[in-house]
């Protein structure tokens, strides 16, 4: 349960974090997101976070309400509820209130700002074991992915429709490449060569994805920022998906269909051993 959430510069329980109806985050989706993973108290990649926030912000024509510093008091206070627990920071700012509803920017509005934590579950066993399954889907949300926006109903369909198919993830294209995941990244695998498709509009730049090439190609393994055509996807000898809080997993199928062998492969496996690595290094302030 969360102890308590920051909204608007206090500090109140869950049930009485309240906002307008007239919010335009509540009205018209207008407003954007992160969400950050912390391990022993400590958040992963905030700087990287933050500097997202406010590319996103600033894609909307927004700034930021707080700032570094004061985000990073806000995530202490939130995390030191259950400092000994990996938790996951969600933080939200959306235009705020105006006293009409009006498409049209307000002249002037205060922004609403809400933060909470939530624990962060382990990875269940199963996943490194078998992997996950996904499902192809054509990308069917709007041409500005790289703002990370409130504005997640096409996700959310295509979401739901890999749940109805047994599936953990719809894995997405447009014009026959691939974009990314509804709420993750894709890296495809051909023969000793990771590449996950380049930043655009068309995807966001996942913190976990950047993370993990930098992982990869530290270690020597070649990881390229590459166009994936549909063909190459299905033909893969590994496929991952990455996020925020689901690391690094492996899919093994797709639409019914095996990837590479079927199970888990050599390279997810040592990806994920740096990553888990990178981990253990954040909890002991090696990083």
């Amino acid at each position: 349960m969360m102890a308590e959430i920051y909204l608007n510069g206090a500090y109140v329980a869950a049930e009485q974090a309240t906002v307008s109806v007239m919010d335009r985050g509540f009205l018209f989706a207008d407003g954007v997101y992160e969400v950050i993973p912390c391990y022993g108290g400590r958040p992963l990649g905030v700087d990287r976070h933050l500097e997202r926030l406010g590319r996103s912000l600033a894609g909307i024509g927004m700034r930021d309400p707080l700032g570094r510093d004061a985000w990073q008091a806000v995530f202490a206070r939130l995390l030191a509820a259950a400092p000994d627990t990996d938790q996951a920071i969600y933080l939200q700012i959306t235009r705020g209130a105006a006293p009409v509803r009006d498409h049209r920017f307000p002249a002037a509005s205060t922004p609403t700002v809400v933060a909470m934590s939530k624990p962060l579950p382990p990875r269940a066993p199963s996943i490194a074991e078998h992997g996950v399954r996904a499902i192809l889907c054509e990308d069917i949300r709007w041409s500005r992915c790289d703002i990370k926006a409130i504005g997640l109903l096409a996700a959310v369909l295509l979401r739901q429709q890999a749940a109805e198919a047994g599936a953990e993830e719809a894995i997405l294209y447009r014009d026959g490449q691939v974009t990314e995941g509804s709420t993750s990244n894709v890296f495809v695998v051909a023969g000793d060569c990771v590449m996950t498709p380049p930043t655009s509009p068309r995807l966001l730049s996942g913190i976990t994805r950047d993370l993990l090439a930098e992982l990869l190609r530290a270690a020597g393994i070649e990881c390229m920022e590459q166009a994936v055509s549909v063909p190459v996807l299905q033909q893969a000898d590994e496929v991952w998906i990455t996020s925020s809080t689901r690391e690094v997993a492996p899919v093994t199928a797709i639409g019914g269909q095996p990837v590479g062998t079927g199970v888990p492969g050599p390279l997810w496996r040592e990806a994920d051993r740096l990553y888990q690595d990178y981990k253990m290094r954040l909890r002991s302030g090696h990083v």
